[in-house]
């Protein structure tokens, strides 16, 4: 056990619908699930994964009793996965439409815990609502939908296609994505949301953007820990679909991984604030 890496994976909330239309049982429960694509992207022989459960006050564990900051202290890295949209309210602003209202539940939850491994100093990684999230809590904004507030955009997500809808992204030159990818400048990844990154938070530097609408596709944080947020999802990509250039997540992970195995050898958490 002690060469393998243990990686929490933030969980996705299903909050019952009131009423309850036709679904009925277990559903009429809140609900915390792990997108299995996610699990089996990140698992290993030597990566074992760990869903972190939502503490809420209004649950039968008080906020009090159980802190976050004792998984961050036990994991090895967190990976914020993806899900129901930010609530414009965590970024200081009213949704537009009320569809737009996203999770604030699950936003305060993977608030606290990006704070509590950015803390301990442990890896982080954003998928899609994930890289949006890193980008609120390091106080950047969002669009809160691309197609409202920036008419030029491409489209960016196809219910109909679903993680077969895909575009280019450009890599900046220089960065440290670049430097996973030698030789690449353009790639093709898919694409499955409507919010994206609007301002950009602090200390945050850009690493990849749309084609040719310049949405930004990837951040990472020039802080002392490993933070880094993509808008598409790897795990959807293990297969090859036929797309060409299609770009690999393997690079991503193997770089997230192997800081999570530097920031074990070093021991002791960097903070217990």
């Amino acid at each position: 056990m002690k060469d393998r890496l243990l990686i929490g994976v933030s969980a996705r909330i299903y909050h019952p619908i009131s009423p309850v239309l036709d679904m009925g049982g277990v559903f009429t429960k809140t609900l915390h699930y792990l997108e299995q694509s996610v699990a089996h992207w990140v698992m290993s022989r030597k990566v074992l994964v760990v869903m972190i459960p939502a503490i809420e006050s209004a649950g039968m564990i008080e906020r009090s009793e159980m802190s976050l900051h004792a998984y961050a202290e036990h994991l090895d890295g967190l990976v914020l996965q993806g899900g129901n949209d930010l609530s414009p309210q965590t970024y200081g602003e009213s949704p537009l439409k009320p569809e737009w209202a996203g999770d604030p539940v699950r936003d305060r939850y993977e608030m606290d815990l990006f704070k509590a491994f950015v803390d301990h100093g442990k890896p982080v990684i954003g998928i899609c609502r994930g890289c949006q999230l890193i980008n609120v809590a390091l106080g950047g904004t969002l669009y809160q939908d691309i197609e409202t507030q920036v008419p030029e955009a491409i489209e960016h997500r196809n219910a109909a296609k679903y993680d077969q809808q895909f575009h280019t992204i450009s890599l900046v030159r220089g960065t440290h994505l670049a430097e996973l990818y030698p030789g690449t400048t353009h790639a093709t990844i898919n694409s499955i949301h409507h919010q994206a990154v609007k301002d950009v938070g602090k200390d945050l530097v850009v690493e990849a953007v749309g084609v040719p609408d310049g949405i930004v596709e990837a951040i990472r944080w020039r802080g002392p820990s490993y933070v880094f947020g993509i808008q598409w999802h790897p795990e959807f990509m293990i297969h090859s679909t036929g797309q060409e250039a299609e770009l690999s997540g393997k690079p991503i992970l193997h770089d997230f991984l192997e800081a999570a195995r530097a920031r074990k050898k070093q021991g002791a958490p960097v903070s217990s604030s």
